[in-house]
């Protein structure tokens, strides 16, 4: 017998000893001998009662890493399509109306609202800047929706607003990275690898957690914030394309047939598998799935990404262009995408800041842009959601990473030449919709002039554990070993948002 064939047959054995292990009565109670008498010692001292904290913990099987698992608790959402407008929308030309701003409109900013603060930009005594929108009450809610965003205005009793989101990072990408990873700084896994690590995924032959970005440019803080983290990078989020192939190199090299990239793929994982008799290290076995998941995408991603065979009355709803690398695009392939299985889907649309240094960082010409290419899609995501029976169960989010200032920015204390707005960490609006959230409601407040939360006050953290609330977890037991301790996404923070679960 050959040495290959001898690391074959050992591959088997120990494939079918695991089998006996977890599946024949013998290996159990040769296995857990002692662990039956404790199982009755923790009855009879409630720690099995239900409904009792327990760690919950997620059994990671290298081998099959992505397939699906139930959540430990019952989770009212099965998938999140998250909408992230990077750069940071101004909440006071789309949300929070402030009448007393308008009073202020040009005045001179009071040394209360500038004394031991820090802004990106802001130097001096800046101007006070009024709405650059119109507002108006809709819907049962009467929520409060600027003329910026007409379309979405129709879908107010769909959504609970949380108008009072506080952050303490007031550059771009430390803020991007706390509100999706938990830090501030590189190396913690995203929200979305987290909840596929959770439950991994019900289409095995797509991602579990998909990226899409638009706007021209990545976030600021760059791939890192869809990455793995100490996780397992098969976890990490997948990157595709509304525009060209959906994934990089998906397509077999020219002269070579299916066949033939089966047989390659084989041979690689069968030099990996001999690498894990070896090492026996579980990374291995998800490079090989992985191997394996790059095949089977090969012909389902393709088909999924393809939103040209829609009808056309889709695409008048979403105002989507097959072919081109849009927003709207994106938004109708996270309906595609959930509808598919994916457990995970996040967007990124660069291009929000309001700094008012240039037209395109301005409030009256680059914001008013960037609404007219996101409210139209995100309308139609909600609606076309809600009329396919799947708003119930996915969970909708959008946000940026934080608001802006009252006062208007001027720049090295020199007025910029359009109307902008500086970074602010103190309060700025998201809303989620679908996925087991009260419909039509609004959490916090601010003060008059939509400075600092007066009430609801809520951060990053608190985002993060009513997400995993939804897909079924206590955000405190939700754990993964790591540097010698459990980690988990909100660290030793975060309160679910109890008044918006319905």
């Amino acid at each position: 017998m050959t040495r290959d064939e001898l690391n074959a047959h050992r591959l088997v054995k120990e494939a079918k000893e695991t089998e006996l292990r977890s599946f024949t009565r013998r290996h159990f109670l040769k296995e857990s001998a002692m662990g039956l008498g404790a199982i009755a010692m923790g009855s009879l001292l409630g720690g099995c009662n239900f409904g009792a904290k327990t760690n919950n913990p997620v059994l990671y099987d290298p081998a099959h890493p992505l397939l699906p698992k139930s959540p430990p608790y019952f989770g009212k959402a099965k998938s999140v399509i998250y909408l992230h407008m990077a750069g940071a929308p101004s909440q006071l030309e789309l949300f929070d109306y402030k009448p007393e701003l308008v009073k202020m409109d040009g005045q001179d900013c009071p040394p209360s609202l500038l004394a031991g603060k820090k802004f990106a930009f802001i130097t001096g005594v800046p101007k006070m800047l009024g709405p650059q929108a119109q507002f108006a009450q809709h819907g049962q809610s009467r929520a409060w929706i600027s003329d910026n965003m007409p379309h979405f205005s129709t879908m107010a009793d769909e959504v609970s607003f949380l108008k009072a989101v506080s952050t303490d990072q007031f550059n771009h990408a430390p803020a991007q990275l706390l509100i999706h990873t938990g830090s501030a700084r590189l190396g913690r896994p995203s929200i979305g690898s987290w909840a596929t690590y959770g439950l991994g995924t019900e289409n095995q032959n797509l991602p579990g957690y998909v990226v899409l970005t638009s706007g021209g440019s990545f976030p600021d803080a760059g791939k890192s914030i869809w990455g793995s983290g100490f996780l397992p990078s098969v976890y990490q989020g997948v990157q595709c394309r509304s525009e060209g192939d959906p994934v990089l190199f998906i397509k077999d090299p020219h002269g070579m047939s299916r066949d033939l990239r089966k047989a390659s793929i084989d041979a690689i994982n069968a030099s990996n598998e001999l690498e894990y008799a070896n090492y026996n290290d579980p990374e291995i076995l998800s490079r090989i799935s992985q191997y394996e998941m790059a095949y089977r995408m090969q012909i389902s991603a393709p088909e999924v990404m393809n939103i040209n065979d829609e009808p056309q009355y889709i695409h008048e709803m979403y105002g989507t262009e097959p072919g081109k690398s849009s927003f709207a695009n994106n938004v109708l392939l996270a309906r595609k995408l959930v509808e598919k299985g994916v457990r995970y889907v996040q967007l990124f649309d660069w291009g929000w800041d309001a700094h008012g240094d240039g037209p395109n960082n301005s409030l009256n010409i680059g914001l008013k842009n960037k609404c007219r290419s996101t409210d139209k899609p995100i309308t139609a995501l909600l609606l076309d959601l809600k009329q396919r029976g799947l708003l119930d169960e996915t969970l909708v989010v959008w946000g940026g990473e934080f608001g802006r200032t009252p006062m208007m920015e001027n720049r090295n204390g020199i007025q910029n030449p359009y109307n902008g707005r500086d970074h602010h960490t103190e309060a700025f609006t998201m809303w989620m919709a679908g996925g087991g959230i009260k419909k039509g409601f609004t959490h916090g407040e601010t003060d008059e002039i939509g400075y600092s939360a007066v009430s609801g006050k809520v951060d990053p953290f608190d985002i993060q554990a009513t997400i995993l609330n939804q897909l079924g977890f206590n955000h405190e037991q939700f754990t993964y070993p790591f540097q010698g301790r459990p980690f988990r996404l909100t660290d030793v923070a975060g309160k679910v948002i109890q008044d918006i679960v319905a």
